[in-house]
């Protein structure tokens, strides 16, 4: 895929070159997303320990599942050819910033409009105020798509970490501060917008020159055709993820609101601290690689059996001691979320799976397919949730979730792989020996559990014995994850 006429200058790096930034930029991007999410974590935990209940985590999730969905078409998929295409970027960064910063405006004017009664539909009436302002958000990403498309680029994952650190002390001292003055879960929303604000400065003060508006028609007509079809299906993909949050808000009690949005903010987390780690890096990596079939195959085997690798082990973990670890981590009265934690955190393994494989149809260009994909899933997904909710309630709606994760989605992403020239058994040689560790890996847990309990004590040697056998049961396939 390439830029307007003007920049067809080929861009294309040796390929040792483009390994050692690629090595450089993952192992940058993991220490930085591991660091952020373990602070996160701890937040969230001192949050839900001493100052919010569940109803006000089931305000916050409404507000966020809301964000997402903006923060998927606030910009219209245009900031992606910062990344993707050849030639000199700053050519057409200024007409990028124009049409993201317009979007991204428009977006926010007719959610803070529409606000009451998005809240009303979606169950949480109170959710409004928060609403209107954690979604400036949109805005101020719409600005920040630029620089940071240019850090990602250039593999700067270094810089990167230094911006989304000064955005998560910032954020979160003010969430933290608000909450204890009582502010429930607007005090997520305050944090969040200062977050923002300051991780917008800091991408300005890392690619300096890039935040410049300027406008060529020519320019802004192909941007929008490359990236319309990515806007689309982005979206497509956020609703997959959070339709979820606006079935439980609206066909149950904000109780259970608040008990599911922390089940899978749990599950999310191998997703978050893996999955995007490895897509800071793997978009702008396959990119480089989309034009040698051979090797883009080879390198989603290995990005996959690495990813595969690093996430089953939390994932078996989490689900196999859901019960304690809730408990433990966030106190009795959130027990009632960990009915449906191991369904949900079958679901977070899919989709690190699915992420990466959305990130290779990207950068081969089959965008079509890629929407095909997500409007499929979502199709499928919404009658099966309200079913869910109806009959199962929190743990019905992580059943549905993962029924057709695993019967539907799973096999047409590897249709749609396949056509790219990524074939099955390529995928299934990066996934055997992980997932074979941890099958192997969630019968010690379970086991270990039945007889030593689930003390502090117990759970520590519990996990520590699953990781073991873990790990010797991936051993064998230990060459495609040096590669």
């Amino acid at each position: 895929m390439t830029g307007p006429a003007a920049d067809t200058e080929s861009a294309a790096p040796a390929a040792p070159s483009l390994g050692r930034k690629v090595g450089s930029a993952a192992k940058w991007s993991l220490i930085n997303t591991v660091v952020m999410r373990l602070g996160n974590f701890a937040t969230g935990i001192v949050l839900a320990r001493f100052f919010l209940g569940p109803e006000a985590w089931g305000v916050y999730g409404i507000a966020q599942t809301v964000l997402l969905v903006l923060l998927s078409a606030n910009e219209l998929g245009v900031s992606l050819a910062i990344v993707r295409w050849e030639g000199d970027p700053r050519r057409f960064a200024p007409t990028v910033l124009t049409l993201s910063a317009a979007s991204s405006c428009l977006l926010y004017a007719v959610l803070f409009a529409l606000a009451p009664a998005v809240a009303g539909v979606l169950g949480s009436p109170e959710a409004s105020g928060v609403l209107r302002v954690m979604c400036l958000c949109v805005v101020l990403d719409g600005l920040s798509q630029v620089p940071a498309g240019f850090l990602t680029r250039e593999f700067a994952q270094g810089r990167r970490m230094a911006v989304d650190g000064l955005n998560f002390v910032l954020s979160t001292a003010v969430t933290l501060l608000l909450a204890v003055d009582g502010w429930g879960a607007m005090s997520f929303a305050w944090g969040s917008v200062v977050g923002n604000v300051a991780a917008l400065i800091g991408c300005c003060l890392a690619a300096p020159g890039t935040l410049r508006f300027g406008w060529d028609r020519e320019q802004a007509r192909a941007l929008l055709r490359f990236g319309l079809p990515l806007a689309g299906a982005s979206m497509l993909a956020l609703g997959v993820v959070n339709v979820d949050t606006m079935v439980v808000g609206s066909a149950l009690d904000p109780l259970a609101l608040g008990f599911y949005v922390l089940a899978f903010n749990i599950s999310g987390w191998p997703v978050r601290i893996i999955s995007e780690a490895a897509r800071r890096v793997s978009f702008a990596g396959f990119s480089r690689l989309a034009d040698s079939p051979q090797a883009l195959a080879a390198g989603f085997s290995r990005a996959l059996a690495v990813v595969m690798a690093g996430t089953v082990p939390i994932c078996v973990l989490l689900a196999a001691l859901a019960a304690p670890v809730v408990e433990l981590i966030y106190g009795e009265r959130w027990l009632p979320a960990a009915r449906a934690l191991p369904w949900l955190m079958a679901l977070g393994l899919v989709r690190i799976g699915c992420e990466l494989a959305y990130d290779c149809l990207v950068a081969i260009g089959r965008r079509r397919s890629l929407i095909g994909v997500q409007g499929l899933w979502l199709v499928i997904l919404i009658p099966v949730l309200v079913i869910g909710a109806g009959t199962g309630g929190i743990v019905g709606v992580a059943q549905g979730h993962v029924l057709v994760a695993g019967a539907v989605v799973v096999p047409v992403f590897l249709l749609a792989l396949h056509r790219g020239g990524i074939r099955l058994g390529t995928v299934a040689r990066a996934c055997a020996w992980p997932l074979l560790g941890g099958a192997v890996m969630a019968a010690v847990l379970l086991l270990l559990e039945r007889y030593l309990g689930d003390s502090v004590l117990a759970l520590l040697a519990t996990g520590a014995a699953g990781t073991l056998c873990y790990v010797l049961c991936i051993l064998p396939g230990r060459a495609l994850l040096k590669g």
